[in-house]
C-alpha cells in the first residue's frame, strides 16, 4: 500500500525544486541578484513547498495579493535533507515546535482545479535562525515561473486542463532517507 504521506518533487541526483510565491518587489530583487535579498525578510520563517499544485492552490495561481509571482527555488538535496533533519511536525508538543529550527506540516495535495486529493503534500518552514543558510548555502538557482503559471491558469479556466498539464513540473516520489521517515505521520 502506498503511503498518503510521500514527498513528491521535481528532483535530480543533486537538487530538488521547491516553490514559493512572493510580491513582485521581493521576486524582482531576488531574480536580479540571483539569490534572496531585501526586501525578502531574513527575520521570519519562510515556507517552501515541493508541490507545485499545492502552491498554485495557496496562491490562487499567482492571483493572491502579495503572492503574484511564483519562483522555482532549486536547492541542494543535502540542504533539503539537513532542513528535514532539524524539523519538528507542527502537530508535535508545542514546546518542541517553538524551539524547532524547521517546521513540517502536511496538507491535502491539490488537483489543477484546487480540489483536495487523498494524499498529502509536505510544507517546510525554515526558521529565522536557519534562513541565511537556506538562502546563502542551499539555493542553487531561482527561476521565475510566473509566465508559465499564468498560461496554465488560463488554459485551466478555459477548459483546456490537458494542455495546462504539459506546463506543470514533473514530480515524482522523493526517496526519503530512513532516519527522516519519522516526519511522515504514517512513517
Amino acid at each position: 500500500m502506498t503511503s498518503q504521506y510521500q514527498i513528491r518533487a521535481d528532483h535530480d541526483a543533486r537538487t530538488i525544486v521547491v516553490y514559493q510565491a512572493y510580491s513582485p518587489a521581493i521576486a524582482d530583487a531576488a531574480l536580479r541578484a540571483g539569490r534572496f535579498v531585501a526586501p525578502f525578510s531574513f527575520h521570519r520563517m519562510t515556507w517552501i513547498k515541493p508541490s507545485f499544485l499545492w502552491l498554485m492552490h495557496r496562491s490562487n495561481w499567482a492571483r493572491k495579493p502579495g503572492q503574484e509571482r511564483i519562483l522555482g527555488v532549486r536547492m541542494t538535496r543535502q540542504g533539503w535533507e539537513e532542513a528535514l533533519s532539524r524539523a519538528v511536525l507542527t502537530t508535535a508538543d508545542p514546546a518542541a515546535v517553538a524551539q524547532a529550527a524547521v517546521h513540517v506540516q502536511w496538507d491535502p495535495e491539490r488537483s489543477p482545479r484546487g480540489a483536495a486529493l487523498n494524499h498529502y503534500s509536505i510544507q517546510v518552514g525554515i526558521g529565522r535562525h536557519l534562513i541565511r543558510t537556506f538562502t546563502d548555502d542551499w539555493i542553487v538557482s531561482l527561476t521565475d515561473l510566473t509566465p508559465q503559471v499564468r498560461r496554465a491558469a488560463t488554459l485551466i479556466q478555459t477548459g483546456h486542463a490537458d494542455k495546462a498539464r504539459r506546463l506543470l513540473p514533473t514530480e515524482r516520489v522523493y526517496p526519503l532517507p530512513r532516519e527522516l521517515e519519522g516526519l511522515c505521520p504514517d512513517g
